[in-house]
Parts: structure tokens; sequence; C-alpha cells
């Protein structure tokens, strides 16, 4: 079944050819024909009028969190230890235990397992660990999963077991935590050969690139590179095939390919910097295996960032808020559909600059290196308190 914007779409291709047929063969039908229109044109405006709507409701409903204790993110932690507070036993860490690399912290004094199965990673989580002052948490112990998928699945029957990931659905009992990428450990790319990090960095570099591309000097286009990890981006890539004025879209090579098959083929792309993406005015970000690392980074183009999918998240997803921050596209939509909404924004230009500053402001004052170290220390805190067995050193692991 055809989807809403393909069914307008073909009425008015029908519309159309039926028009020319009664301007040539049949003149007395030329009133059915303006009927045909303006029912076209209506649904075009009750479209556009719900979006205004949509956009109008968010605003009023919206309250900017205000940065103290970063008081933009604490309910993320609550949310999460939630299922655990009547307490984390010790039964419960020996499952956890087995899903990630184990940490303690002993009177003061970080401890880890001495093989770490992504030491990159480990070397990004423990950067801010080791900046956290330790000597304010109970002794404690801690399982950290350093893969790009959390662990352990609600639906699936698995039983509660506190283990910390960076990204998860609504369906996992994984505890969020800032991902290692904050400092190091991030995918690799050949512009990042030895992986993205630094978002410290990236804030002042990418925040530059901005100023030097604003608003009025962006390209109107829709813009996105990368590989082809989910059947989600096709769309987008088939639109920019076929309307390259209004969309540059194009799949690179990731470590599973193998041929132009796997870049729906066409030729991989070249990767393109976080910076020069500011060049663009529109921004699309789509999950990878998780959560996307490039979200946050895409918030600093000041360009207008079209957010696809809501099911996976990072702990700062939350403080971010859909139609208010950034543009919300389903997962299935469709060619027609994507065009549809970057069309209404392009028409709507004062409405785009709007919302993409706001997200700007939102992500540079809410998520910077001292609102992730504030994430950290207060996680740890509350995880530790929730404890209801003695913890004692672990001989084997080594002190970072």
């Amino acid at each position: 079944m055809l989807d809403r914007p393909s069914l307008i779409i073909l009425y008015f291709v029908l519309c159309t050819i039926s028009c020319y047929f009664c301007e040539h063969y049949c003149s007395g039908a030329e009133n059915t024909c303006k009927e045909d229109k303006n029912k076209y044109s209506r649904d075009v405006n009750e479209w556009t009028s719900n979006l205004k709507n949509e956009i109008k409701r968010a605003l009023e409903q919206y309250a900017p969190c205000k940065k103290e204790n970063c008081s933009c993110h604490r309910s993320v932690i609550d949310s999460d230890l939630a299922p655990y507070q009547d307490g984390i036993t010790n039964e419960m860490f020996i499952s956890a235990r087995a899903k990630g690399t184990k940490y303690q912290v002993i009177d003061g004094k970080l401890y880890r397992e001495e093989n770490c199965h992504f030491p990159a990673r480990c070397a990004g989580v423990e950067h801010y660990m080791k900046s956290l002052n330790l000597k304010k948490l109970s002794n404690m112990e801690v399982s950290i999963n350093t893969r790009d998928w959390p662990q352990v699945n609600k639906l699936w029957g698995q039983k509660k077991a506190p283990v910390l990931s960076f990204s998860k659905t609504q369906d996992y009992y994984d505890i969020m935590y800032p991902a290692w990428s904050f400092w190091e450990g991030g995918p690799a790319i050949a512009l990042y050969p030895t992986g993205i990090g630094r978002w410290d960095e990236h804030r002042k570099s990418i925040s530059l690139a901005a100023k030097k591309s604003p608003w009025d000097k962006k390209k109107a286009k829709a813009f996105f590179r990368g590989s082809r990890t989910s059947e989600e981006r096709d769309a987008l890539i088939l639109l920019s095939r076929s309307k390259p004025d209004l969309v540059d879209a194009q799949y690179t090579k990731n470590q599973a390919w193998k041929s132009d098959a796997d870049t729906l083929h066409a030729p991989a792309a070249s990767e393109v910097s976080f910076e020069d993406h500011c060049k663009y005015k529109y921004l699309f970000n789509y999950r990878g295996v998780a959560a996307s690392f490039r979200f946050k980074h895409l918030f600093l183009c000041k360009s207008l960032v079209f957010h696809v999918g809501d099911e996976w998240l990072e702990f700062f997803y939350p403080s971010l808020k859909p139609w208010v921050h950034y543009i919300p596209i389903s997962p299935k939509a469709s060619k027609d559909e994507i065009q549809q909404v970057i069309e209404f924004f392009k028409a709507e230009d004062a409405l785009a600059k709007e919302i993409a500053d706001r997200g700007f402001q939102h992500i540079w004052e809410n998520l910077d290196d001292d609102d992730v170290k504030c994430y950290w220390q207060i996680l740890l805190k509350k995880y530790s308190k929730l404890i209801k067995y003695k913890v004692v050193k672990d001989k084997d692991l080594i002190e970072i």
C-alpha cells in the first residue's frame, strides 16, 4: 500500500493528466479539473498546518533545563537505576560481571581487571573515572560493557543485572554511562584513524567551522555520509540520486565492504569531516549498531539536524526534544516523506534556523566535558548506595 505522500503525488499526476485531457478533448469538464487541483492543495495545506501545530505544541510544552550539576541529564540516572531500587545483590553483580569489564573503587583508588577487550575504549572510560573525586565514593564495583550493544534484554526474559552500557533501548536493563568516545576509542575511519574522540577539541573545531559557514552561506541541501549499517538509510540515499539538487547523501565503505553492492550499487564515497558538514543547512543522523556517535557533533554546525528514529539512546538524548532541537524522522519514512519534510523547512527558512540555533545552544551549554564528569560522579555515587553486599578488593585487578 502506498503511503500518504506517495498517494498525494500520484493524485497530483493523475489530476494533471486528467486536466490535460479535459483541456484538449472535453473543455466542458474544466470545473472538475479545478476541483481536483483544489483537493490536492487542501491536502498539502492540511499537512503543513498539522506540522506547524506540532512544532507549536512542542515549544509550548518545552522548558529549558538549568545548567546546574548536570541537571539536564540526571533524570536518566534515576530512570536507569529504578529497576535496582531494592538493592544490587552480589548475585546480580556476578551475572553482570560476565557481560563487561570489572572495575572496583577501593579506598579512593581505581582498579580494573588486567585484560580489556577494547583497550582504547577502556582508556576512554578510565580518563573520566580517574578525574572523579573517588574518595567521596564508598567501596564499590561495576561491570562496564565496552561493546557497541547493550547486554540485558527484558523482553528475552533475562534477569536484572546492573551492566553499564553506553547505549540502549527501553527494552534493556542496562544502565547508561557517557561513551568512551567523549575522550577516545570511537569509530576509526580514514579521517580519524585512531578513532573519533576528544569531544572537547571537536567542540572547538566544529563550532569554529560553523562560524565560517553561517546559515545564509550554507548550501540549502540535506547532507549525509556514512556506511550502510542499516537499510533505514537507503531512502535518503535513493532520494539523493533522484534529487541531487535537494540531497547529497552517499554511502562510504566500512570494514564489511566487499563491493559496490554494499554501497547500494554505487561507488563508495569519500568520508567527510565533521567540520565540512557545516557547509550544509540540513544534516541527517541515523543510528548505527546502536546509537550514533555522530549525533552530538552535528548540532555544533548550527545546521538543522534531522534525527531518524527514537529507539536507541545515549544518556544525553532525552534532554533533546523533537521539533524544539531537531526534526524527528521515522526510520520507515519513504523517499517522498523525507522529501516533503526537507522542502517544508526549505520554504520555512526562518523556522529552520530557529530550531538549528536552539539545538546548537542546548548541546553547547549542556554537554561539555564538565557535564560528562558530573554525570559519571552522580551515577557512581547513586549506584554505590544501592550495593547490598560488602565489596572486597579483588587481588587479581590492577590499579589504574
